[in-house]
C-alpha cells in the first residue's frame, strides 16, 4: 500500500499493485470460515444529489441475487448450513462479509459469493425493496426511533457540515427520492472495483481456497476509482449549539464536539485512549462522566466520550470493527436528562422550575473535561486505566471475524496488527504522555453541541443557553435529603460554571436530513 498525506492527514490507497491483498487469519478446526471485502469507496463517493447511491449499491450486491439465483433462492439454499451475509457502508468504506461452516465452503463460495460479487443480478424488484427501507430510514427511523442516535449522527452532520463526510452514509430525503437502480450498476461499476478491495479471510479454510478468491477478484470491474479528496474541516469558533425540536421527546439527548486530527494511524492514540477511557469510556461504570452524572446524581442512564466514530453505541457494548476513517473528532454523547416537562410531572415540589437538566449536565461534562486537561490524571488512576485498557481491548476481537474486522481496518491506517501493537503502546506509555496529549488534542472553548429535546423545553432552553443564565440542578425533595453536602455545594459551582455559548439555534426535528 502506498501512504500518502493530504492537509496533514494520513490516507492509505489501495493502489493497483495489491489490488487482491488478502489478510488471512487461519484457525484450523474451527469448523468455519469468515470472508470479508473492503472497498474504499464509502458514501464520500456518492455523487452529488444521489447521496445514500454506495449504501445502497453494497445492499444491493448481497441482496439482489445473481444472474443464475434469485434472492429468495439463495437465502432458501443457505439456510440449512447457517450461513450469513451482511453490508454496511460507511464514510470511507463499504464491506460486504459472508460465514458460513466450513463443509459447505466450497458450494456457497461457488454458488454464493463469487456470483454475487461478479454477477449481481440488480433486479428492479429487489431494489425497489431497499429503496423502501432506505427512504424510510432517513425519513422516518433516524429522526423517530431513537433521539440518541438522531443526536449523535445530527453533530456529525455539524461538525463535517460542508464537506462529503456531513451526510447521513443512507443519503437525505431529497437524494433517495432520485436515486434508480441504472444509478447502483453504473456505482458498482465505478467504484466497487479490482483495484479498490482489500480481502479477508479467516477461520478453517484449504490453501487453495485462498489461490480462487484473489484470483476471482480480480475479475471485478477494472475502472479506476476517482476518490474525492477530504481534509480537516475548520474548527468551531466558540461554542455553537443546535437544538433540535421534537414533539413527545422524552427527554433531552445530549451530543457535543469538535473535530480532533487524530486516528489509530498516529502513536498518540493509544494516549488519548487512555485518557477518554477515565473521563468516558462507554458503558463502563468507572469513568469520570458515568461516576458525577449518572451515579452520584441519578440524572439519566449513562454519560460517555470517544475519540473516534462509534457505530451502533445504543447497541454495542464493545467498538466494533468496519468503520475505519481519515478524519476523526472527539465527541460527548450524554444519555437523555429529564426535561422540565417530565420533572414537573413527577414531582410537585418542582413545579416552578423553567428547564430540565440539559444546561446543567453539559456544564457538568464540561467543566470535568477541562479540569482533566488543566490538572491531568494522577499517577494511580493512569496505572489503573492503562492496566484496564491493556485486558479490555483484547475483547475488541473475541471472535474470528471481529479480529479479522479489526486486521483489515488496521491496513487502512497504515498498521499491521492494531491491537497487537495497541498492547505494547500501552505498555511504553508514561502519565506524562498521557497528560501532554490531552492539552495538544483537547480543548473545551471551542465546541458544536447539539440537543434533541421536547418542543416544550426550547424557548426556555435557548434563552438559558444564551444569556449564560445559573442553572441550578433540580431534585425530588426525597433524593436532595440523601445527597452529601460535597454533592450540593459542587452544584452551585456548575450552574455557574462559564460557557461561552456563541450561537443558538433552533430546528424542527422535520427539517432534518433533507437535502
Amino acid at each position: 500500500m502506498k501512504k500518502i498525506f493530504i492537509a496533514g492527514l494520513l490516507l492509505i490507497c489501495f493502489v493497483a499493485a495489491k489490488a487482491q491483498e488478502i489478510v488471512q487469519l487461519p484457525i484450523p478446526k474451527l469448523g468455519k470460515v469468515s470472508l470479508r471485502y473492503m472497498f474504499r469507496n464509502g458514501s464520500i463517493c456518492d455523487p452529488a444529489g444521489k447521496e445514500g447511491l454506495t449504501s445502497i449499491t453494497t445492499d444491493m450486491i448481497v441482496e439482489s441475487g445473481t444472474s443464475k439465483m434469485s434472492s429468495t433462492d439463495i437465502r432458501k439454499m443457505i439456510y440449512p448450513w447457517s450461513a450469513y451475509m451482511s453490508s454496511s457502508t460507511d464514510k470511507e468504506v463499504s464491506i460486504i462479509s459472508f460465514e458460513v461452516p466450513s463443509q459447505y465452503l466450497d458450494e456457497f463460495y461457488s454458488k454464493v459469493v463469487r456470483e454475487l460479487l461478479l454477477h449481481p443480478s440488480f433486479t428492479k424488484s429487489d431494489f425497489d425493496r431497499l429503496l423502501s427501507n432506505q427512504q424510510n430510514y432517513v425519513e422516518q427511523v433516524i429522526r423517530q426511533s431513537s433521539d440518541e442516535e438522531l443526536g449523535k449522527k445530527y453533530l456529525e452532520s455539524f461538525i463535517f457540515r460542508g464537506t462529503p463526510y456531513a451526510q447521513l452514509n443512507e443519503g437525505n430525503v431529497a437524494s433517495v427520492k432520485t436515486l434508480t437502480v441504472e444509478d447502483a450498476k453504473k456505482q458498482y461499476q465505478s467504484y466497487f472495483t479490482n483495484s479498490n478491495v482489500l480481502i479477508g479471510i479467516a477461520g478453517d479454510y484449504p490453501a487453495s481456497f485462498v489461490s480462487k478468491v484473489k484470483a476471482d477478484a480480480g475479475l471485478l470491474s477494472v475502472l479506476k476509482p476517482n476518490l474525492p479528496q477530504i481534509s480537516m474541516p475548520a474548527q468551531p469558533k466558540g461554542i455553537s449549539v443546535e437544538i433540535v425540536s421534537k414533539n413527545g421527546a422524552l427527554g433531552s439527548a445530549v451530543s457535543a464536539g469538535f473535530p480532533m486530527n487524530l486516528t489509530r494511524s498516529n502513536d498518540d492514540f493509544a494516549a488519548m485512549m487512555v485518557a477518554n477511557s477515565w473521563l468516558g469510556e462507554h458503558r463502563k461504570s468507572y469513568s469520570r462522566l458515568y461516576k458525577k452524572i449518572r451515579e452520584e446524581r441519578s440524572m439519566n442512564y449513562g454519560d460517555y466520550t470517544y475519540i473516534e466514530w462509534y457505530q451502533n453505541g445504543g447497541g454495542n457494548m464493545l467498538p466494533p470493527a468496519g468503520t475505519p476513517r481519515t478524519l476523526n473528532y472527539f465527541s460527548i454523547w450524554l444519555r437523555p436528562v429529564q426535561t422540565a416537562k417530565g420533572l414537573k410531572g413527577q414531582y410537585p415540589e418542582l413545579k416552578d422550575i423553567k428547564i430540565g437538566h440539559a444546561h446543567y449536565a453539559i456544564r457538568m461534562a464540561i467543566r470535568e473535561m477541562e479540569n482533566v486537561v488543566k490538572n491531568g490524571l494522577s499517577q494511580e488512576d493512569f496505572d489503573a486505566t492503562r492496566d484496564f485498557l491493556k485486558s479490555y481491548s483484547k475483547l475488541y476481537i473475541e471472535t474470528p471475524s471481529k479480529k479479522l474486522g479489526y486486521l483489515m481496518d488496521s491496513r487502512f491506517y497504515g498498521r499491521k496488527d492494531w491491537i497487537t501493537e495497541l498492547d505494547g503502546l500501552l505498555s511504553k506509555l508514561t502519565l506524562a504522555d498521557v497528560n501532554n496529549a490531552m492539552k495538544k488534542y483537547w480543548q473545551v472553548q471551542n465546541m458544536d453541541i447539539v440537543i434533541v429535546t421536547d418542543e416544550s423545553e426550547v424557548n426556555d432552553l435557548v434563552e438559558s443557553l444564551r444569556t449564560g443564565a445559573v442553572s441550578p440542578m433540580s431534585y425530588s425533595d426525597n433524593l436532595k435529603a440523601t445527597l452529601p453536602k460535597e454533592i450540593l455545594d459542587e452544584d452551585e459551582v456548575v450552574a455557574k460554571y462559564p460557557l461561552e455559548v456563541r450561537e443558538v439555534k433552533v430546528v424542527d426535528i422535520d427539517d432534518t436530513f433533507l437535502k
